[in-house]
């Protein structure tokens, strides 16, 4: 699964402090009205200034598609492009925070700034020193609860060797035993999640057919599937963090490598709340339930909701989610059977079937 915490990144503070620090002058936009904003979002006044010639980096569905519906451009750089503003919102996973920084520093014109905001309560400090470790010295802001800081940074003032270390962060590497790789700022990036585990040794080998995993993270899931299920002829992963791909392709190209058979399969950058392009004869998931800090259990209901309308009539549906969840009534008014297969560790595993309008 994608936790949207993780994958979102940052808090709706530390936007608006971002966004305080721009209108009130505390760095200048470019004339040319030139900005790399990396981890970007929107839904926010920006003082007027036109953005039409910002690039906005986001790699997580939901917030992507809010900056492409109020017009912004959404893209990855060019690699060799570079911006006399560099904005970022960092993550709070530390290797992936980095590796962020390292890249607004590959895109940095000459005489060119950069600025990053975080929560006071999602590491602030602890960026700030960072920042300063790679760019050399800081002006910083407090507001909202969070801090702002900036850099104008001389052209030899970034350590080169700081700087190819920390983009190395981000790339896919092996984690837990070595089955599989992830990357920092994932869902459970380093480890196999308790929850996916308990739902991998319930899943039956009887599952067949074209089959879709929902919040696939970096693929444990479907690679799971593909060790104890025969009769799969594809498998489709849906996830929300376009991180979790590369890593999600490694995995399942190694798995069917060991495997020796040629099963199609197909990665999806997919907000799966807004619904499912093909139908399924078998679909897991273990879907999100937090952002932020709270908890949004609407978020596994509509993953209910969209593997319900995606399912064939005779096709099969499990999941699992933490115990206190509320998912039992709506998964009984989609499906004609639900079965609990365990309670265990504060999990729950379903299998739902039979699906009802």
């Amino acid at each position: 699964m994608t936790s949207i915490a993780l994958s979102a990144g940052t808090s709706e503070a530390a936007l608006d402090a971002l966004v305080h620090a721009v209108t009130t002058n505390q760095f200048a936009l470019p004339d040319d009205g030139r900005v790399l904003f990396l981890r970007a979002r929107d839904g926010h006044w920006w003082g007027g200034h036109s953005r039409a010639r910002w690039v906005c980096q986001q790699s997580f569905k939901p917030f992507a598609d809010a900056l492409e519906r109020s017009g912004l451009n959404v893209a990855e750089p060019e690699q060799d492009a570079r911006f006399p503003l560099v904005l970022i919102l960092p993550p709070r996973q530390r290797d992936e925070a980095r590796a962020l920084y390292a890249r607004a520093a590959r895109h940095l014109a000459v005489g060119g700034t950069v600025a990053a905001a975080v929560a006071n309560n999602e590491g602030a400090r602890t960026g700030e020193g960072d920042f300063r470790q790679l760019f050399g010295s800081a002006q910083v802001l407090s507001k909202h609860h969070c801090r702002v800081f900036w850099s104008t940074p001389d052209a030899d003032a970034i350590d080169a060797g700081l700087l190819a270390q920390w983009q190395a962060l981000d790339r896919p590497r092996p984690v837990g035993d070595g089955r599989f790789v992830s990357r920092p700022g994932l869902f459970a990036w380093n480890r196999i999640d308790a929850a996916s585990a308990l739902l991998a040794a319930h899943l039956p080998g009887t599952i067949r057919g074209r089959v879709a995993d929902l919040g696939a993270g970096y693929g444990y899931l479907a690679v799971e599937l593909l060790q104890r299920c025969a009769e799969i002829t594809a498998i489709d992963l849906y996830e929300a963090e376009a991180r979790a791909l590369e890593p999600a392709r490694i995995n399942l190209e190694s798995a069917l490598a060991e495997l020796g058979r040629e099963v199609p399969f197909a990665l999806h950058w997919h907000d799966v709340s807004r619904g499912l392009p093909e139908r399924y004869d078998a679909i897991v998931s273990n879907p999100p339930f937090h952002q932020g800090r709270a908890d949004q259990p609407e978020l596994g209901l509509a993953f209910i909701e969209a593997a319900a309308r995606a399912l064939e009539p005779h096709g099969r549906f499990f999941m699992v989610a933490n115990r206190h969840l509320p998912y039992e009534a709506t998964l009984a008014a989609r499906f004609s059977r639900v079965q609990t297969l365990t309670i265990q560790d504060g999990f729950k595993v379903f299998e739902a079937s039979g699906t009802q309008a």
